[in-house]
């Protein structure tokens, strides 16, 4: 089970392995965040959950230091290589383009299988999700479509992103605006307005790198 991790939970896991081997007890929520580039608590509460509902944790949530190593974490496999010419690229659920929903954000083990040849030999960090909603079809990308992304917690302006929302608990499929304080995420159908949130509210996800289009 430990190889279908998507990446993130992949990470908390390896940052609890590495501090109990040091210290000997559990790090606290805030020192996993911190150790992975992730402000939100309650994101790194999200990992850790979704971590004991496969059984490689146990925890007692209103303790500090509480989380206890159920099962060794195996081999990391976060993109599976069947030939050479095929990639199988994690499916993560469902993310919302129209008005962030809350959505199951990244539990899944699925995989879709890509040709290699549409990302060179750099095939690393992507994942797939099934976008919701009709906020992006000026962009191509309609109700049911697949989008796959590249990891990354920064995209250039005008780039459309997945990012999540963090006093939202909330993740939005969008272009993504930097503008002093405050980040524009921008629906590429004109029928809707822009979201307007606080910077450090908006974490990306990842890049949109491809588009899988669903047929009718």
């Amino acid at each position: 089970m430990t190889k279908e991790l998507p990446e993130r939970q992949k990470k908390v896991m390896d940052v609890i392995e590495a501090y109990v081997a040091e210290h000997g007890f559990p790090p606290t929520v805030r020192e996993i965040g911190d150790a992975i580039g992730v402000n939100s608590t309650s994101l790194i509460s999200y990992y850790l959950k979704r971590l004991e509902e496969r059984g490689l944790i146990s925890r007692e949530p209103s303790m500090s230091r509480a989380i206890q190593l159920t099962a060794p974490v195996a081999e990391e496999v976060t993109i599976e290589v069947n030939d050479d010419n095929v990639v199988a690229v994690p499916f993560l659920g469902y993310i919302a383009a129209g008005v962030p929903i809350n959505v199951e954000a990244f539990p899944g083990n699925e995989t879709i299988e890509i040709n290699r040849a549409l990302f060179g030999r750099d095939v690393s960090d992507l994942f797939a999700l099934r976008v919701q909603g009709n906020s992006m079809i000026d962009a191509l990308i309609n109700d049911g479509d697949t989008v796959i992304l590249k990891h990354q917690e920064r995209v250039e302006n005008g780039q459309m992103a997945a990012v999540w929302l963090v006093n939202e608990e909330e993740t939005t499929l969008k272009k993504v605006y930097y503008e002093g304080r405050q980040v524009r995420l921008q629906p590429a159908n004109p029928t809707m307005s822009p979201i307007y949130v606080a910077a450090d509210d908006v974490q990306v996800q990842g890049k949109v790198v491809l588009v899988i289009r669903r047929l009718s």
